[in-house]
Parts: structure tokens; C-alpha cells; sequence
């Protein structure tokens, strides 16, 4: 019996050491290929709005801050944002959770907003000490989750150009794309979604930015309609938590204020603060 117990325990130790290497050797291989992916592409900081023209690995939180044209203040916390993850070269996934909307408005019901996931690929990229640039692919699965309304009538795919060029310090990214819904379109029609960013590298962590965000209605309620926003901001990265250059965490976080210039606008002002945590 002792050596049938003792026998066990041996078999034991030795399957925990077996699984904690192939953890260990697991872990090591994907980090190792999230180094080598993100050595290949510029070091731009991802924007306050407008999507990396990249692919990153980190976790993600936005919070805005929208004062609508019925002069109530509308929250979003989280704003449809998560885990981006590198799971192999030149790919990332992103698990964006759903928001929660607070209108402050009586005649509104709070609630949480869609779940989606998006698929994107980085087709080409070129280092800083290259030729500076780099463009991705993404589709997006939005799924009409949001409860009391305060999501979308309709499941939508939304596929998106996204591309950047820098010159020294200073880059410009802008993305194109759409929403198509998978159902009836006369719910909430398609829309083209068109995003530019002009940002400027201060010093080693600070990079002011100016985006242009527009949204083009066709068919829908608001058929024919173009809503655009002048947003500056402001993007401080990387403040990293350990000076192992092989560590990748650390800390990003900004802010940009989404100012209405077009008639049609479902909101005149919009903050904006996003916080990232590279892994």
C-alpha cells in the first residue's frame, strides 16, 4: 500500500511538472510571437477613436462622456471595448464586451449595449527605420444584444480598410468601413464609417492628435444624413511597469473631445477617455 501511495504521489509530481512546461512553453511561444509581430510595424500609439492601422495585444477601457442635442448627459461606460489579443503572426482578435449606457434622462432606460468580436489581419507594415507604415484588414460580428434599446435593432458585419504612413514623429492613419445589418435594412440602414488621425510624437511618451470622425447614413431612419465630429486629444504611451525590454506591460491612457460640425449630429459634444494596458 505505501508503495502503491507512493507510487501515486511520483505520478502525480510528475504530470504537475509536465503541464506547468507545456503552460510555461505555451505562454513563452505566444509572447515571443507578439514581440516579433509588433517589432515589425511602427511604434505608433494607438488612437483616442480612429482603429490602429496595427495589430496590438492589450486590454482596453473607454468611458464617454456625451451631451445630447435634448441637453441631458448620456454615459458610456466601456464603450464596446476589451481584450485584444495577437494569437498568431500579423492576426488579432478583439473580445469587446458590452457597454453600459446611463442616459439620465426619466423617459430612457438604462442598459447594456451589443457584444462583438472583430477579426483583423495586418497585411502590410513596414518599420519607423524603414519605410514607416503599415495597413490591416478587420471584419467585425456586432450581435444585437443591447436590452431597453440601448443597442442596435439588427446583428451587423462590419468590414473595415485601415492604413498609415509616418514621417519621422508624425503619422497619419485613416480607416474606411461599413455596417451592413444581416436582416431587414430599412431598420437602421447601412452607414460608412470614415476615420482619419494626424498624430505627433512629443518627447518619448506624450502624442497630441487631431481626428476627423464621420458617419455617412444611406437608407434607415436616418437615410441620407452625414454626422462628423472634429476630435483633438491627447494619447500618453508607453509608461511601462518594469525595465525588462522583454516585459510588455504597461500602462496607456488619454482623452479627445469630439466636437460637432455638421447639421445632423445625434450628440454636440463628446469626451472621450480611453485607458490601455499592453500584456
Amino acid at each position: 500500500m505505501k508503495r502503491l501511495i507512493l507510487s501515486m504521489v511520483v505520478f502525480v509530481q510528475v504530470v504537475s511538472g509536465v503541464l506547468c512546461f507545456a503552460q510555461d512553453s505555451f505562454f513563452s511561444k505566444w509572447q515571443d510571437r507578439v514581440r516579433a509581430t509588433s517589432a515589425r510595424q511602427p511604434g505608433w500609439v494607438v488612437p483616442v477613436i480612429t482603429p490602429s492601422s496595427g495589430i496590438v495585444q492589450l486590454v482596453r477601457a473607454d468611458f464617454v462622456r456625451q451631451y445630447t442635442s435634448t441637453h441631458f448627459l448620456t454615459w458610456n461606460y466601456d464603450n464596446s471595448k476589451g481584450f485584444n489579443f495577437i494569437p498568431y503572426y500579423n492576426t488579432e482578435v478583439d473580445i469587446n464586451l458590452p457597454p453600459y449606457i446611463q442616459h439620465n434622462n426619466p423617459k430612457v432606460v438604462d442598459g447594456a449595449g451589443d457584444f462583438s468580436m472583430i477579426l483583423k489581419y495586418r497585411f502590410a507594415a513596414s518599420t519607423a527605420e524603414q519605410h514607416n507604415y503599415m495597413a490591416s484588414f478587420q471584419i467585425a460580428g456586432v450581435g444585437a444584444t443591447g436590452s431597453y434599446k440601448n443597442g442596435s435593432a439588427r446583428n451587423s458585419i462590419n468590414p473595415t480598410l485601415i492604413a498609415g504612413k509616418g514621417f519621422g514623429k508624425f503619422d497619419v492613419q485613416s480607416s474606411l468601413g461599413g455596417t451592413l445589418p444581416t436582416g431587414s435594412i430599412s431598420a437602421i440602414g447601412r452607414t460608412i464609417v470614415w476615420n482619419t488621425v494626424a498624430q505627433y510624437r512629443v518627447g518619448k511618451v506624450f502624442w497630441p492628435e487631431v481626428e476627423v470622425n464621420s458617419t455617412f447614413y444611406n437608407r434607415g431612419p436616418n437615410d441620407g444624413k452625414n454626422q462628423t465630429f472634429v476630435t483633438p486629444g491627447m494619447m500618453v504611451s508607453k509608461l511601462k511597469f518594469r525595465k525588462d525590454p522583454k516585459d510588455r506591460l504597461a500602462l496607456m491612457f488619454g482623452a479627445g473631445m469630439q466636437i460637432a460640425t455638421s447639421s445632423y449630429h445625434s450628440y454636440n459634444h463628446g469626451l472621450v477617455i480611453t485607458s490601455r494596458i499592453s500584456f
